[in-house]
């Protein structure tokens, strides 16, 4: 009696398609991830450097950021203000917070002044937030990376 080998003449190859859907919606979402860090952030700012800047240890609780541009108007939530129209936005912000059962304390002003701005109009923002109650602030600028 004779037996046929049984050899397997057909190659089972495995199907990479999920694999590599799930790799590409992988990359999608983390690079949508990384583009939420720059929401608050107006292109036209630019910041002074310093050697002494670092980046935070950790994210602030409740931040909210006023950006000085160089003609000594502020940005504050896409609107572009003078410094005199500002009290209206912090007051929603006040409440807001409050509306959440948190302290005004909890509060971090981020200051992110144009590096050509004058000082003294800084002044004038730490002073109209320090009115309305905000007590902590962050002032922004470039780590200046010597080598």
């Amino acid at each position: 009696m004779r037996f046929k080998s049984r050899t397997p003449t057909a190659v089972y190859e495995g199907d990479f398609t999920p694999m590599i859907d799930m790799t590409f919606q992988l990359i999608a979402f983390f690079a949508l991830l990384l583009n939420f860090s720059q929401v608050e952030q107006n292109e036209r700012i630019q910041l002074p450097s310093s050697e002494l800047a670092k980046p935070n240890e950790s994210p602030l609780d409740y931040p909210i950021t006023l950006q000085l541009t160089r003609e000594g108007n502020v940005i504050i939530g896409g609107q572009e203000i003078p410094p005199a129209a500002l009290r209206p936005y912090l007051i929603k912000e006040k409440q807001l917070l409050q509306s959440q059962g948190r302290p005004v304390a909890d509060a971090t002003v981020i200051i992110r002044a144009h590096k050509d701005a004058v000082a003294g109009i800084v002044q004038e923002l730490i002073d109209r937030c320090q009115r309305e109650g905000l007590e902590r602030f962050a002032l922004r600028a470039k780590e200046d990376v010597k080598q």
